[in-house]
Protein backbone atom coordinates (compact mmCIF):
# COMPACT_ATOMS: atom_id res chain seq x y z
CA UNK A 1 0.00 0.00 0.00
CA UNK A 2 0.90 4.08 -0.89
CA UNK A 3 1.86 5.42 2.44
CA UNK A 4 2.99 8.69 0.19
CA UNK A 5 6.13 9.59 2.85
CA UNK A 6 4.00 9.69 5.67
CA UNK A 7 5.27 7.58 8.52
CA UNK A 8 2.83 5.05 9.96
CA UNK A 9 2.40 6.98 13.12
CA UNK A 10 1.31 9.84 11.20
CA UNK A 11 -0.77 8.36 8.43
CA UNK A 12 -3.77 9.55 7.90
CA UNK A 13 -6.82 7.77 8.07
CA UNK A 14 -7.64 7.25 4.40
CA UNK A 15 -4.57 5.72 3.98
CA UNK A 16 -5.28 2.91 5.91
CA UNK A 17 -6.50 -0.19 4.72
CA UNK A 18 -9.75 -1.62 6.63
CA UNK A 19 -10.14 -4.73 7.93
CA UNK A 20 -11.93 -7.43 5.71
CA UNK A 21 -13.84 -10.49 6.82
CA UNK A 22 -12.46 -13.48 5.06
CA UNK A 23 -16.01 -14.31 3.89
CA UNK A 24 -16.12 -10.58 2.34
CA UNK A 25 -14.38 -8.92 -0.25
CA UNK A 26 -10.89 -10.28 0.65
CA UNK A 27 -10.87 -12.73 -2.35
CA UNK A 28 -13.22 -10.99 -4.67
CA UNK A 29 -11.64 -10.05 -7.96
CA UNK A 30 -12.06 -7.12 -10.53
CA UNK A 31 -14.99 -8.24 -12.43
CA UNK A 32 -16.55 -9.10 -9.19
CA UNK A 33 -16.42 -6.03 -7.36
CA UNK A 34 -17.79 -4.05 -10.48
CA UNK A 35 -20.54 -5.85 -10.64
CA UNK A 36 -21.09 -5.85 -6.95
CA UNK A 37 -20.99 -2.03 -7.53
CA UNK A 38 -23.66 -2.50 -10.53
CA UNK A 39 -26.05 -4.23 -7.87
CA UNK A 40 -25.86 -1.67 -5.19
CA UNK A 41 -26.20 1.35 -7.71
CA UNK A 42 -29.65 -0.08 -8.99
CA UNK A 43 -30.34 -0.40 -5.43
CA UNK A 44 -29.94 2.62 -4.84
CA UNK A 45 -32.39 3.71 -7.75
CA UNK A 46 -35.28 1.30 -6.62
CA UNK A 47 -34.48 2.81 -3.36
CA UNK A 48 -34.99 6.78 -4.21
CA UNK A 49 -37.95 5.39 -6.64
CA UNK A 50 -39.65 4.32 -3.33
CA UNK A 51 -38.69 6.91 -1.00
CA UNK A 52 -36.48 5.43 0.99
CA UNK A 53 -35.26 7.08 4.08
CA UNK A 54 -32.21 8.79 4.82
CA UNK A 55 -30.83 5.97 6.70
CA UNK A 56 -31.41 3.71 4.37
CA UNK A 57 -29.97 5.49 1.39
CA UNK A 58 -26.47 6.52 3.51
CA UNK A 59 -26.01 2.67 4.35
CA UNK A 60 -26.21 2.06 1.18
CA UNK A 61 -24.12 5.03 -0.29
CA UNK A 62 -21.86 3.75 2.20
CA UNK A 63 -21.70 -0.07 0.46
CA UNK A 64 -21.33 1.83 -2.23
CA UNK A 65 -18.45 3.78 -1.40
CA UNK A 66 -16.70 1.04 0.58
CA UNK A 67 -17.04 -1.25 -2.93
CA UNK A 68 -15.34 1.24 -4.87
CA UNK A 69 -12.43 1.51 -2.41
CA UNK A 70 -11.57 -2.24 -2.60
CA UNK A 71 -12.18 -2.02 -6.61
CA UNK A 72 -9.45 0.32 -6.76
CA UNK A 73 -6.93 -1.88 -4.31
CA UNK A 74 -8.29 -5.03 -6.45
CA UNK A 75 -7.33 -3.25 -9.98
CA UNK A 76 -3.66 -1.88 -8.55
CA UNK A 77 -3.03 -5.36 -7.40
CA UNK A 78 -4.15 -6.71 -10.30
CA UNK A 79 -2.20 -4.38 -12.67
CA UNK A 80 0.86 -5.13 -10.02
CA UNK A 81 0.45 -8.93 -10.76
CA UNK A 82 0.78 -8.63 -14.53
CA UNK A 83 3.64 -6.47 -14.35
CA UNK A 84 4.80 -9.22 -11.89
CA UNK A 85 3.93 -11.47 -14.41
CA UNK A 86 5.95 -10.01 -17.22
CA UNK A 87 9.23 -9.14 -15.94
CA UNK A 88 11.64 -11.69 -15.54
CA UNK A 89 13.36 -13.19 -12.65
CA UNK A 90 16.47 -12.29 -11.91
Amino acid sequence: MATFGFPPEKRPAALIPRRQAKSDTLFMNVEQLTERIRQLVLERQTLRDCRATTSELERNRREIVRRQRELSYAAIESHRSEQRALTPAA
